[in-house]
């Protein structure tokens, strides 16, 4: 449901180019196996995003190379083509009329972090090559220009900044009705609400668009006793299976139960049981067991620190619940602190216990202590949770994981001497 938008003024460059920088993994553990084009947000993904905002051809991404392009770019670049390369952890915005508007070779920075270029494909080969990073080549052509722009720094920004985003992207959809809604389900601001193709709203389900427009994806199921208030997008094949959700994003195929506020679901997840989960990240192929809830204001409502890539930072925001990376998996009860970071691959069954705030990739825990995961049993686990989406673990997908899970053994070691 990626919804339009019309540029600030018409693009003389003729293809898109996405990179994704060198901080990524400021941004963990979301990004440890999806590259930060494919993140979650809005209505879409980031790249789909810029996708959107340019309306150009896009083609290529840039990204690192153990992971699977998350957006398919198009023909190679001609030598004297002249591209639009833009970093996708920027936002569009009204900075883009300056990229628009410039002659090529020219570079934009925002906070000194690139965000923009124009220039021709022969001058950024290397790096269109994967030969060195981009940010490397485009700092190196001439001296960025400053400009404002809004960049994804830090996993909160995508709490923060996604109801809006909803919201903008949905905004311009059409009120479409290609799915069926019972003559007893309730739909408030009908005008803002799209139903796509065999979605299916149920009797005594509730789409509330008041605050906020609501996109339903094709195949989507809202069953009876559910309630959806905008902005809120759900992804195709989700199944929202009662309770109450809101400000959110859910990419393709999650089954949600419970109540779920003001967070980002990366696709394929599960949490099909009562439970809180709010202002949090949730990557792919996540088990929620019944009853987990996190916490997402602290007792004092002061900030929440955040445990990012093995550095504790001041969020700067009261609300922060999880980050929780792909194949994750928690047992029933449970407890998940404010502003905890469950690292990929990890197995919680302490029910009844806090959490660490903090834990590493592929690690085992009991409620006492932290143990490694081990990766022949996790693998097997991982290819059933697939199989039920219709999915297959795949050899690329399995060499992923076990060098995520190789890449992560200090980590394991560190977080059982604090």
């Amino acid at each position: 449901m990626t919804a339009q938008r019309s540029p600030a003024s018409k693009p003389t460059a003729s293809a898109l180019v996405l990179f994704e920088d060198l901080r990524w993994r400021e941004l963990r553990p979301l990004t440890d196996l999806t590259a930060v084009p494919a993140l979650a947000f809005g209505a879409s993904t980031l790249g789909e995003r810029w996708q959107a905002a340019t309306r150009l051809p896009l083609r290529a991404v840039v990204a690192r190379p153990e992971l699977p392009s998350p957006t398919p770019g198009g023909a190679a670049a001609d030598s004297a083509e002249e591209l639009l390369v833009i970093n996708a952890a920027a936002l569009p915005g009204p900075w883009l009329d300056a990229v628009l508007g410039a002659t090529a070779p020219a570079v934009f920075a925002a906070g000194g972090v690139i965000v923009a270029a124009r220039v021709a494909a022969a001058t950024i080969a290397p790096a269109l090559a994967g030969a060195q990073p981009m940010e490397d080549t485009l700092a190196a052509l001439v001296t960025p220009v400053a400009v404002e722009a809004r960049r994804i720094a830090r996993p909160w920004d995508v709490i923060a900044w996604n109801p809006a985003a909803i919201a903008e992207d949905l905004a311009l959809l059409a009120p479409v009705r290609d799915g069926s809604v019972h003559p007893q389900a309730v739909l408030l601001g009908p005008e803002r609400i799209a139903i796509g193709r065999d979605a299916r709203i149920d009797p005594l389900a509730v789409l509330d668009a008041r605050e906020g427009p609501i996109g339903i994806g094709a195949g989507v199921r809202v069953l009876p006793n559910t309630v959806v208030v905008g902005p809120c997008s759900v992804g195709p094949g989700t199944q929202l299976l009662g309770g109450y959700v809101s400000r959110s994003t859910f990419g393709p195929e999650c089954r949600i139960a419970g109540e779920v506020e003001d967070c980002v679901w990366q696709g394929y997840g599960n949490k099909r049981h009562h439970g809180f989960v709010g202002h949090s990240v949730i990557g792919e192929w996540v088990n929620l067991g019944a009853l987990t809830t996190t916490s997402d204001l602290k007792n004092n409502y002061g900030t929440v620190r955040v445990w990012v890539d093995g550095l504790e930072i001041d969020s700067g925001s009261p609300k922060v619940g999880s980050l929780i990376g792909a194949h994750v998996k928690t047992g029933i009860g449970t407890l998940l602190p404010t502003g905890a970071s469950v690292g990929t691959g990890s197995n919680l069954f302490g029910g009844g216990r806090f959490a660490p705030k903090a834990l590493p990739p592929f690690a085992w825990w009991d409620g006492e202590r932290i143990v490694d995961h081990q990766i022949e049993p996790f693998l097997r686990t991982a290819r059933i949770a697939m199989s039920r989406r219709g999915r297959e673990l795949t050899a690329d997908d399995e060499l992923r994981l076990r060098g995520a899970f190789q890449s992560s053994a200090a980590e394991r070691e560190s977080a059982r001497q604090r």
